[in-house]
Parts: structure tokens; sequence; C-alpha cells
């Protein structure tokens, strides 16, 4: 079989080798309806007993129960709620211990990305980095997609980052598949979970399939030079490699959108670089920051920066021949516009932002 394309990360490292339904509210007094002819007559043989109420007498409120005094009704919902919360995580964990759950053939768990994975990212992405989305209209809403965005952060947050976006901002709910550099895949645990999150080997073979697929799949084709670069070069978008990824996409027929991500930059300022103890560790860096390794662990939590990210408008692959996918000349220039209209975007954000955290 042959050897599989690899969308280029870093030039100058050699590789080594089911959602739960709303709540339904009953509406108060039962609906509504009227006595029926049957509950007339059953009230009066009842009256007509001994010791109980005179029928002649106006008929008594019934007692509220005591378990619900003093809540109102959207209380009452909110504990059926929270009673189907409990049931469908009971569900969720019995499906998990019996393996009664799906997988695709890269090692995707939806469910899993969906329950657990996404509500795990969520709070960082909506209160802590507030992240405004912008253009989230030019991502289609079926269909392949390659959506190629600049790299930053000196820890890959923009990319988990980016999926949370897509997928809680999109009107269809899209899912993104990250192509990620085989480092991430020789990580233990990190390699399990980049799998249940839907993200594959940054190869040509695997992109395409996905995209042919009809798949969102995301690209950051600065790798390590783009996350790792020094605080002082931030913003300045690194070489995009050869452009196997405007190859993959020409293969693939699919419309290539720039995505421009702002505020990424800030939470690990890298001020310096040990490549000593990046050589021992087999990391592409280290990163020295003014918190980190000081402060030990918690020299590792990120700066609470606000971030913007904006999609761009598609570019059309649709009108280029088959053969134009090796076209070194073609793919050199859609490679440079790629390029060149993310560069333009971050320029325009960092213009318009009032400040790194607000």
């Amino acid at each position: 079989m042959a050897d599989a394309k690899v969308i280029p990360f870093d030039d100058d490292r050699s590789r080594t080798g089911g959602s739960a339904r709303p709540a339904r509210r009953r509406p108060a007094g039962g609906g509504g309806r009227g006595p029926t002819a049957a509950s007339v007559v059953g009230t009066a043989a009842v009256s007509a007993l001994p010791g109980q109420q005179d029928a002649s007498k106006p008929p008594q409120e019934p007692q509220a129960d005591p378990q619900w005094a003093g809540q109102q009704p959207l209380e009452r919902d909110g504990r059926g709620g929270w009673d189907r919360r409990i049931a469908g995580g009971l569900a969720f964990l019995r499906r998990r211990v019996t393996g009664e759950y799906d997988v695709d053939e890269f090692g995707y768990d939806e469910e899993l990305t969906d329950q657990v994975l996404m509500s795990m990212l969520r709070p960082m992405y909506e209160k802590y980095f507030r992240v405004e989305v912008k253009g989230i209209e030019n991502i289609p809403s079926e269909g392949g997609a390659l959506i190629v965005s600049n790299h930053s952060g000196t820890l890959p947050l923009d990319g988990l980052m980016l999926q949370v976006a897509v997928h809680d901002n999109h009107p269809a709910g899209r899912h993104l598949r990250l192509l990620a550099a085989d480092l991430v895949f020789m990580l233990p645990v990190v390699n399990e979970l980049a799998r249940k999150a839907g993200h594959t080997l940054a190869c040509a073979e695997d992109a395409e399939r996905l995209l042919r697929r009809g798949e969102v799949v995301g690209v950051m084709p600065e790798g390590f030079k783009g996350i790792g670069k020094p605080f002082g070069e931030r913003y300045k978008l690194q070489r995009f490699g050869r452009g196997g990824f405007v190859s993959t996409a020409l293969r693939a027929g699919v419309p290539i959108i720039p995505c421009s991500i702002v505020g990424a930059e800030e939470i690990y300022p890298m001020i310096g670089n040990s490549k000593t103890l990046a050589r021992l560790l087999g990391f592409p860096y280290f990163p020295i920051t003014p918190t980190f390794p000081w402060l030990g662990p918690l020299g590792a939590v990120p700066l609470p920066t606000k971030w913007t990210i904006q999609f761009g408008e598609p570019i059309s692959t649709s009108g280029f021949p088959v053969e134009a996918a090796e076209d070194p000349m073609l793919m050199f220039n859609l490679t440079d516009q790629v390029r060149e209209q993310i560069q333009h975007t971050l320029y325009k954000l960092l213009v318009q932002r009032r400040s790194v955290f607000f």
C-alpha cells in the first residue's frame, strides 16, 4: 500500500515514523376539561355516604400537595427536567459499560464528543475566553468543506475552541474534524481523546476521505512553526508549507474557507524556548512564559483573553479540472490567496478590538 501524503505542519521537523426531548408541561387543572356526567353522579353518590360532606354545601378547594408548597409551576417542571437528565445520564453510562455505542472508521465517537467532551470545553469557550464568532454562514449546511486557520498560543487550545465554535454556532450543528500532527497521536491519553473527538492524522488520504463523505475538515498549515513562535511575532503568519491542503480540496472538489482567530496568541506569551529540554522530551519546542515553569502547574493556566473567530468567504474549487491538483503553480497561487486573506482579516480584527482582555 502506498505511503500516505502528509499535509506538512512543520517542514523542519522529521517524521518519526441523542439529545433528550424537551419537558412536556401538563396544563393546570387537568387540561381545562369540564365535569362529565359520570363524575357528577359519582360525586352525588359519595356525598350521600355517612360522614361525607353534604352535597348542598360548596365543595372545598383541594389541598395542595405539601411537596410542592410554595413552589411555582416552572419549578415543578424543573424537577421533572432533572429527573430526565439523570435518567439520560444513567442510560449513557449503561451504553458505555455495555459497549452499545458507535464509532466510525477513524475512531470518532459522536455521542461521547457531544455529551462529555463538548460539555467540558464549553465553559472555557463561553465564560473564560468569551469567544465571538463571525461569518458562520460561510460554512455550508451540508457537504464537505475545508476550513483553513491560523495556529497560535503555545498549546493548541485554538483548535479545540474552533471545534466548539463550529458545532455550537452553525444552524446545522456541524462537527469539525481536525487534522492533527503525528505528535498528538504519540502521546498517551491525548491520542485516545483526539480520536474520540474526531481528529485524525494530517495526511492527504484521510483528509480526502473525510471531505468526500461530506464532513467539515479543519487544518492549520502553520503547524508547530505557528503555535511555537515567539510572542514578538504574534499574528504574523508563518509559511503554509507546499500547499498540500489545496491539493486535497481540489481533488475532493470542496470549498476552502479561510478562518482567522484573534486572542489565542496572548494566552501563553512565549518569551523563550529551551531547545535542550525540547530535545530531551521529544517536543518541537519547550516554551518559557512569564508564569511557566516558574509557578509550576499554576503557570500552565492560560490568560483569560477575549477571542474572536471569523470565517471568511469560501474559495470555490469546483471550476478547476481534475488534473489541477497536480499543477504546482495553481497550488502556490491558491495557497498564497488563502494565506493573504487570513492575514488581512487578522489585521482588521486587531484594529477593531478594544483590549486583549475585553
